[in-house]
């Protein structure tokens, strides 16, 4: 039985098997179609953990591009993957935006209120990334970002009220396990399964995520006032 991190009302968060990375990114390119490519990686030193970018103060340690050149090295066969992977097994996996799907990204606690919403309306969902910077990001079909302001203004929002964004062309996503430095693992809080192998339009999400970080926004400016 695969072992689980209890969340909110929604769905657990599946734990990801202790396989080598290179497993896993396979897996993606073979199962899922997804081009990938290597990013950075954790090293010890110093008693502690640091990204092979050097960079003292790190935003994403061990989990970023390693150079500007990413998007051409970005592949979806194996032979690459593996060439990739046999360089450097702990490098991170990252995922371009913008391909095979976009991803909408919104705080953490509005990505659970939405997922527990969206199953409850029994909406098609594709996967759902749980990061441990506090970030979820709901995979949709390509072209999200054109969309996503005026949809929003649509239902009554503006843009610029929500931490709601379109990860696409020229963006990418770090996926499952991949670690960041200090904060823990990337995990599934949605994993990519027969089921979900087609991907849901914006449309089809966006009410419930506009809903979800509306609700967060409000929730945090009573908690600067109080």
């Amino acid at each position: 039985m695969e072992e689980t991190i209890g969340v909110t009302e929604t769905a657990p968060i599946p734990l990801q098997r202790s396989e080598p990375l290179l497993d896993h990114a396979v897996r993606y390119t073979e199962e899922r179609h997804w081009d990938v490519f290597a990013g950075t990686w954790l090293e010890s030193g110093d008693g502690r953990e640091q990204c092979s970018c050097g960079a003292a103060e790190c935003p994403v340690p061990g989990a970023h591009a390693a150079g500007k050149e990413w998007a051409s090295q970005a592949s979806g066969s194996a032979v690459q993957v593996r060439r990739l992977w046999g360089k450097n097994p702990k490098a991170a996996i990252l995922l371009p935006t913008g391909r095979t799907f976009d991803a909408l990204d919104v705080p953490d606690a509005a990505g659970f209120l939405a997922l527990a919403r969206l199953q409850r309306m029994q909406r098609t969902l594709g996967p759902v990334i749980a990061n441990p910077a506090g970030r979820m990001l709901f995979f949709v079909l390509p072209g999200a970002g054109a969309k996503v302001p005026d949809l929003l203004r649509k239902i009554g929002w503006q843009p610029a009220q929500l931490d709601l964004v379109a990860r696409g062309e020229g963006e990418y996503v770090a996926a499952p396990p991949t670690r960041i430095g200090g904060r823990g693992s990337v995990q599934w809080a949605q994993p990519p399964t027969a089921a979900n192998r087609w991907l849901p339009d914006v449309e089809e999400l966006i009410d419930a995520l506009a809903y979800a970080c509306g609700r967060e926004a409000a929730a945090e400016r009573a908690r600067r006032t109080t």
